[in-house]
């Protein structure tokens, strides 16, 4: 069946398709027949109930630089799409959780992936706290006293912004660290939210592994290793990708909160497993999809466009 694709992202001229998931499900949408259309955040707007979006109908091909081509924009209601795709980058700032609320609003013959309502309630760093047996020992707070209490515990501990992405202002702090007063200050007034506070895993010098789930089951994963004097795994951060198999404690991870996942509409997630510890759910705009088949691994796109048709002929035959 072609349906109709409406895919809110960052503007598709900017990125680098090498390595883009939402590209590589564009590719796999478009050779399924399906209708493309691009929108930027910015162009969402909501009256009288109705959540609209100036769009561009869209076609991509994979080559750098000449990568997609847009028509003429035109205003849409977005209840006439199929399906929505919500896959712009974080921040997981205000107007992300706007965008969530009034993508919220379509009705349930237009299916948005992942689930709006459950992105804004599944925050990366706070919905992974629903399995504290999975987990390395975590703080939340920005209660100075409370984490010094922590490192008094755990020793060496990991600082990050609560809503922080693609490894940005993540700090190893040793026991005894002369600098940790001046990094509090500069956590202090940079970040108004809590902070995460985790005790710091001495393995991420062997990877930290990134595992694609689709509708719950685990599908692909690649295993990301920092480079030489950073404990930043991203690969935006000069980690390097290597295939990687699960291995039973990571198996036993995706069996756990699999179900979960199913329940909430959560279709694409990605999670992050340090030395079989979970350190966070992904759920915004999960990446990894490209490179786990550069790496000889199966194309997930095929998996995520499988199980999205088959949520809308659920919908459709209700």
């Amino acid at each position: 069946m072609a349906l109709t694709v409406a895919v809110q992202m960052d503007s598709i001229r900017a990125i680098r398709i090498a390595g883009d998931t939402t590209f590589a499900l564009l590719l796999e949408a478009q050779a399924r027949g399906h209708r493309l259309l691009h929108y930027t955040p910015d162009r969402l707007s909501l009256q009288n109930g109705r959540v609209t979006a100036r769009v561009e109908t869209l076609t991509v091909q994979d080559v750098e630089g000449a990568h997609a081509v847009l028509g003429a924009p035109d205003r849409i209601d977005l209840s006439e799409a199929d399906v929505v795709l919500m896959r712009q980058d974080p921040p997981f700032d205000m107007a992300y959780i706007t965008a969530t609320h009034m993508l919220e609003r379509l009705p349930a013959s237009t299916l948005v992936v992942n689930n709006p309502a459950e992105v804004r309630n599944a925050p990366e760093k706070l919905f992974v706290l629903d399995f504290p047996a999975l987990m390395p020992p975590t703080l939340i707070t920005r209660d100075k006293a409370e984490i010094e209490a922590f490192r008094a515990e755990h020793g060496a501990v990991v600082m990050k912004p609560l809503h922080g992405h693609g490894g940005a202002a993540v700090f190893r702090v040793l026991p005894e660290d002369a600098n940790f007063g001046s990094m509090f200050d500069l956590f202090s007034v940079t970040f108004r939210e809590q902070w995460v506070v985790q005790r710091f895993l001495p393995r991420i010098t062997e990877g930290d592994k990134r595992i694609i789930l689709v509708d719950g089951e685990p599908l692909g994963a690649i295993n990301r290793v920092p480079a030489l004097n950073d404990i930043r795994s991203n690969m935006v951060r000069g980690g390097a990708a290597a295939a990687s198999d699960l291995t039973p404690r990571e198996r036993e991870i995706c069996a756990t909160i699999g179900p979960e996942l199913r329940r909430r509409g959560l279709i694409l997630v990605g999670i992050d497993v340090i030395d079989g510890n979970l350190t966070e759910i992904n759920v915004t705009s999960p990446t990894g999809i490209r490179a786990i088949k550069r790496l000889g691994g199966p194309d997930l796109a095929v998996s995520v466009w499988d199980a999205i048709e088959a949520r809308v002929s659920t919908v459709l035959s209700a």
